[in-house]
């Protein structure tokens, strides 16, 4: 958890958005297994519906979590880099306006 604290610290909304990435990922294929008739014996679902669907889902991607943790900690500074070649430099971060100080207004 200390290795995903420092990787929030250093990338920031690359990393978050990356683990937030995963998740929904991982949320949205369980969701569609399940909705597809994939059975996970460890979960009785009986006749839940849609609400059973999601709950299953979102339990098989509670349990996954350490694994997201390792994909998010090897793929962020792959995602990182990638954007750093796509983006335009006009597009660059610029510093907000009230970062700046009154000699450079």
């Amino acid at each position: 958890m200390e290795r995903l604290k420092q990787l929030l610290a250093e990338y920031g909304r690359v990393a978050l958005g990356t683990y937030l990435a995963i998740f929904v990922l991982a949320l949205g294929g369980f969701a569609l297994a399940l909705s597809q008739g994939l059975e996970l014996a460890s979960l009785d679902l009986g006749g839940a519906g849609n609400a059973g669907v999601f709950a299953g889902a979102y339990v098989a991607t509670k349990l996954i979590q350490p694994a997201r943790i390792a994909a998010t900690l090897a793929l962020t500074p792959i995602v990182a880099a990638v954007l750093r070649r796509t983006t335009r430099p006009g597009r660059a971060a610029q510093p907000e306006p009230a970062a700046l100080d009154d000699a450079q207004r």
